[in-house]
């Protein structure tokens, strides 16, 4: 059998009763991540855009477009929910790319459309995940060619989560999975604009118009991605691997990886060093003027996508190594409030970029192919000492050191300050951790502030 064929396979035959049990705690997880990033990210710049250019009201409403009053054909409801995951990086990480702020979306609006439960909204998000993370083993270092993972992966990841929740047989579901291939794409010179979150809505927004082509009647090449001249061939820095066979519903690969919550609203490369930095200040009581100079080593994939080296924007700054050492020396936080113009413009911030340098190695992190096995953070000052952080391999919110219920709740309440009460806030958290249990997606409360301003 074929490798898109095996894709169409697994997706007509998984049940939500064969998922590993290790599964439902990370899909809980990333449905929480994802509702409380999108609800902060409908006040960016970007979800305004989208939602004025392309996410038009129609007369066939499908979906609430990020669970406000504003109802939408079901794949424009994805396309701005993915746009506002994505909109300011707070969410989380995986399979070298951004997995929940696509198939949540996607897997919302389409799961409104069809009325389905929670254990169907798992499914197809195990579903999605699977097939994406198949995909991404047969080669590494996207970044390296230019791609954005997200925008290439996440558009297959939503088809397949789609195609589980309209019940596609095998072979149409390989067919909404070869029309996804169509539409992937995404690069990544657009780190630090606009466009970046862009790539995480288009791709859900076709991952449901993929499924629904397929359910139509339209056709596609049946060896999508293994032929030499398809998907992983086109897409690959290197030589893929288009023979093995798939290891889908065999092998599971969500419990192995897992997800990687962010504690921080800026590029995941940044966080390491970032803590490190905090760690190596703490009490005592150095100040910009203090210090001479950072050294920050890291991985060379890492250092080439945070490549805005003097951030005027807050887009620019959470793609700046830079930025990361001023906001751990000057400002001791790097959250939603310091993520902002004019925190980047600051004098004092500004006249910091200059004293960070960063020193690349080329070795990879087995665990997670993306980064380099550690970072390291040396911080001259003026009289000479060096204060040197040494080899930081962890992060604390990667998989294998995961965030505790207390801090994710304490970052979905700052996603939703400005959407929520408290309560209401407690109540949607809790909805989302037991998301198995609902007996609709749309049993999900509906935020009436959410867009009630026209922004």
């Amino acid at each position: 059998m074929s490798l898109t064929a095996e894709l169409g396979a697994f997706l007509a035959n998984i049940r939500y009763n064969s998922l590993p049990p290790a599964v439902l705690p990370i899909v809980r997880t990333g449905f929480t991540d994802a509702v409380g990033v999108m609800l902060v990210g409908t006040h960016e710049k970007v979800t305004g855009i989208v939602r004025q250019a392309l996410a038009v009201p129609t007369t066939r409403p499908e979906a609430r477009a990020c669970l406000s009053n504003l109802r939408l054909a079901a794949a424009d409801a994805a396309l701005l929910g993915g746009t506002a995951a994505h909109a300011i990086d707070y969410d989380d990480q995986s399979l070298t790319g951004h997995p929940s702020a696509v198939l949540v979306p996607a897997i919302l609006a389409e799961g409104e459309r069809l009325d389905a439960n929670g254990q169907a909204l798992v499914t197809a998000y195990a579903a999605g995940y699977e097939c994406w993370a198949e995909l991404v083993r047969r080669d590494s270092g996207y970044h390296r060619k230019g791609w954005h993972p997200t925008g290439v992966f996440g558009v297959i990841g939503a088809a397949a989560a789609c195609a589980v929740l309209n019940r596609l047989s095998a072979e149409r579901a390989s067919t909404a999975l070869a029309i996804a291939a169509s539409h992937a794409g995404g690069m990544a010179t657009s780190f630090g604009s606009t466009t970046k979150p862009y790539h995480a809505g288009r791709a859900a927004h076709d991952g449901v118009v993929s499924v629904r082509l397929a359910a139509a009647g339209m056709t596609a090449g049946p060896d999508a991605f293994e032929n030499p001249q398809g998907f992983l061939t086109a897409f690959s820095p290197g030589t893929p691997d288009r023979e093995s066979p798939a290891r889908l519903g065999r092998e599971w690969y969500m419990p192995r990886q897992g997800l990687c919550i962010k504690l921080y609203p800026t590029c995941y490369f940044m966080h390491r060093s970032f803590e490190a930095a905090v760690k190596l200040l703490a009490g005592r009581g150095i100040g910009p003027d203090d210090i001479a100079e950072v050294n920050v080593t890291m991985g060379r994939g890492e250092a080439d996508v945070l490549f805005n080296h003097r951030p005027s924007t807050a887009d620019e700054a959470r793609f700046s190594e830079e930025f990361a050492m001023a906001a751990a020396v000057i400002l001791g936080r790097m959250g939603v409030a310091e993520l902002s113009d004019t925190v980047v413009r600051r004098a004092d911030m500004r006249d910091f970029y200059p004293k960070v340098h960063i020193n690349m190695i080329e070795e990879r992190d087995p665990r997670e192919p993306a980064m380099a096995p550690y970072t390291r953070v040396c911080i001259r000052l003026m009289n000479g000492t060096v204060l040197d952080s040494l080899e930081v391999t962890g992060i604390h919110g990667h998989a294998w050191d995961p965030v505790t219920a207390a801090e994710h709740w304490t970052k979905f309440q700052e996603c939703t300050a400005r959407t929520h009460t408290t309560a209401a806030a407690r109540t949607l958290f809790d909805m989302l951790q037991q998301i198995e249990t609902l007996p609709s997606a749309r049993a999900l409360p509906t935020a009436a502030s959410v867009f009630a301003g026209g922004g």
